[in-house]
């Protein structure tokens, strides 16, 4: 059974929620290393006010018994500690009394950038707010959280995933992104930035190019390309083989099959070739500024500005690892397709055996 994601729930909701399938029974989970990358995506310099606001834990509603995987889907809750300020504006049936809390006025001022006014033109809603709940970054959480588990599942054959950001606003080194940042906060602006995944460990052959959808190079791009305010993915070095000659492009294999270079960033073909495979996504500045922007009131039709809601200056480090989870999920995905297995012990037998026979890694 191929791996599953599904994910739901707002941003002010009561929760958000990931139901994973294909999981091979019996596979490890430690509640303290997903709740460690979900403190991860919280972190960064220049994140807003609601990080404090929420602390995100896991919660697991089915699938897991004692730590173990039991093969069946697992379910994985994250709740918005802050719902309790929405309760009526959010709730999911008529709420009857009189407006309470936050989230109880029409939202009728679109963000440009955001998918506020597609969202409302798309589905017909009167309020932006049926759009902007869902499209927020805030349902993140939930990939993350699928994503640490697939690291946990990488983990049993030897693979590691790690992001990191390179750039913020076109600077790059800590104290340059940090003064970037803060330059941009003191203008009530935002920033966005480049960041960069490594996979350590993968052999040969995951991936296929026998069809589009199975080539591993076109579900990264597809997976990070599905975050918010990704406008960018590039594998390996991308843009720049565009710019040179062939003789140049190319990564030469030596004796032991492997490569001088690593310009294909460990992918040729769609499928991963034992070289390091390395990913990198670019975000744009985010969409909600403290200075707003100009746009139209949907109930008037009257020019108007923006609304504002709080907002990041920029989340770059967090974007490093959603995308790290992106790359964990795809590339797991991958690794069970071809390993299978209904018990953990079935995938990582046939991973050695794989190996066994591809007789990798090659000596001389």
């Amino acid at each position: 059974m191929p791996l599953g994601l599904v994910t739901a729930g707002e941003s002010h909701g009561p929760a958000i929620v990931a139901v994973l399938t294909g999981l091979p029974a019996g596979l490890l989970l430690e509640r303290a290393s997903i709740d460690a990358d979900l403190r991860r995506r919280q972190l960064g310099y220049g994140r807003s006010p609601r990080q404090q606001l929420e602390t995100d834990t896991v919660e697991v509603l089915s699938g897991l018994r004692q730590g173990r995987t039991l093969g069946t889907p697992l379910t994985l809750v994250v709740r918005n500690l802050d719902h309790k300020n929405w309760t009526w504006g959010m709730s999911p049936f008529e709420p009857g009394g009189e407006p309470q809390g936050k989230g109880v006025k029409v939202v009728t001022l679109p963000r440009p950038g955001h998918a506020d006014l597609a969202g409302v033109l798309k589905y017909g809603h009167d309020d932006v707010r049926n759009a902007l709940e869902r499209a927020s970054a805030r349902h993140t959480a939930t990939h993350v959280a699928a994503g640490a588990v697939a690291k946990a599942l990488l983990a049993t054959i030897g693979i590691t995933v790690a992001g990191r950001p390179l750039e913020v606003g076109g600077a790059s080194g800590d104290d340059g992104m940090r003064e970037a940042t803060d330059a941009a906060r003191k203008d009530r602006d935002t920033l966005g930035g480049i960041v960069e995944v490594v996979v350590e460990g993968c052999p040969p052959g995951l991936g296929s190019y026998a069809e589009k959808a199975d080539r591993l190079d076109a579900r990264f791009a597809f997976a990070l390309m599905g975050i918010q305010a990704v406008k960018g993915v590039e594998i390996g070095d991308g843009f720049a083989l565009a710019r040179v000659r062939g003789s140049e492009a190319h990564d030469e294999i030596d004796p032991g099959l492997v490569r001088r270079t690593n310009h294909a960033g460990g992918l040729e073909a769609g499928i991963t070739n034992g070289e390091p495979v390395i990913v990198r996504a670019a975000m744009k500045p985010l969409p909600t500024l403290m200075k707003p922007l100009d746009s139209v009131d949907l109930e008037t039709g009257e020019a108007a500005q923006a609304l504002v809601e709080r907002s990041d200056v920029q989340a770059v480090e967090a974007l490093a690892v959603v995308a790290e989870a992106a790359v964990a999920w795809e590339l797991a995905v991958s690794a069970k397709d071809k390993f299978g297995g209904d018990a953990i012990a079935d995938f990582v037998g046939a991973h050695a055996a794989y190996l066994e026979r591809i007789r990798w890694p090659r000596t001389l």
